[in-house]
């Protein structure tokens, strides 16, 4: 068996993210905005039940000319494998070179309100990523799956530029899963460069794997302003569902115990320490969120995506653009 690789690979990449209750009368904006800034890449998020993930991008790719789109996560449980393929293939033949398409589970409560929670949900989420990477190929794909069948599914006119297909995902199983079958992971807030590592090592990449780490992001002159412009966005890591992202931190004992004693949400963020906010978030001044950025770099991430706060996201985009080179 092939050694895992053990340095990152490719470009250190700083992307941001569309949020997800951006106005509609907005979207152009941001998303020319975001280009002409200079970030290398622009996510935008299929949460329930705000927008479409397909839609957003094929309407974003074409606002725009050079930036790459990345969409994240699409929830697998609700998508048959071969229209996945089928719109992903439309947006790289459309758009070639600028597509990176993430599928995963889907979050267990809202797949749950819609009926699509599978029994398993690791082996559908497999199946679903080697069948739709499988077809984008442009191969005739046959497979009779628990969750996956198809019989001689193959495009008609498959994309030059194979767009790349990321796992976003938490937990060991899960990970290592995302080694075997995608052209990377997304690895959803909060991220730190110990979580990094920990998921490198449940990856266990063994080619070229790309990492995205989204973070919660805000950059002010004045430190204490961006963190407390931070904060609120961090209240659902107070969620135990988040344990897998606080488990290899230092504190992470201290962080469990504060989280069993606040009185809720709000009131866990704040009394969160400062120090815990600078771990959790691309937070403070310029410099303190480059120096953050290139840690995640250095940890093995390929693209850091910041996901601007506060009430104005084209305001926060604009101080965001400011950690760029």
């Amino acid at each position: 068996m092939p050694e895992p690789m053990t340095e990152p690979t490719g470009e250190r990449a700083v992307g941001v993210m569309l949020p997800r209750d951006l106005p509609a009368h907005q979207f152009r904006t941001y998303a020319q905005r975001a280009e002409t800034l200079g970030f290398d890449e622009l996510w935008v998020v299929e949460d329930c039940f705000f927008r479409g993930g397909i839609a957003q991008a094929a309407a974003a790719l074409a606002m725009t000319e050079r930036i790459r789109l990345g969409i994240g996560i699409l929830p697998a449980a609700v998508r048959n494998a071969a229209f996945t393929a089928m719109e992903a293939a439309t947006l790289a033949e459309l758009f070639p070179g600028r597509v990176d398409i993430g599928i995963g589970h889907g979050m267990p409560g809202w797949m749950r309100q819609v009926g699509a929670w599978p029994a398993s949900p690791l082996t559908m989420l497999g199946e679903h990523l080697d069948a739709v990477r499988a077809i984008l190929t442009g191969s005739r794909t046959s497979t009779d799956g628990r969750y996956v069948t198809l019989e001689g599914v193959e495009l008609t006119t498959p994309p030059s530029s194979v767009p790349r297909v990321l796992a976003g995902v938490r937990g060991p199983k899960s990970l290592a899963l995302a080694g075997r079958s995608a052209d990377g992971t997304i690895l959803a807030e909060p991220v730190t460069p110990e979580y990094v590592a920990e998921a490198l090592r449940h990856i266990a990449p063994t080619r070229e794997h790309r990492i995205v780490a989204y973070c919660v992001a805000a950059v002010d002159d004045d430190a204490d302003a961006a963190r407390a412009a931070a904060r609120p966005a961090l209240e659902w890591i107070g969620d135990p569902d988040w344990d897998v992202h606080i488990a290899p931190l230092p504190f992470a004992d201290e962080f469990r115990a504060l989280r069993a004693g606040a009185a809720d949400r709000s009131d866990f963020v704040a009394r969160m320490p400062d120090a815990w906010v600078d771990q959790l978030a691309v937070v403070g001044t310029v410099d303190d969120a480059r120096h953050r950025i290139g840690r995640l770099h250095d940890a093995g991430v390929t693209t850091t995506v910041l996901m601007p706060v506060g009430p104005d996201p084209l305001a926060a985009l604009e101080d965001l653009a400011r950690v760029l080179p």
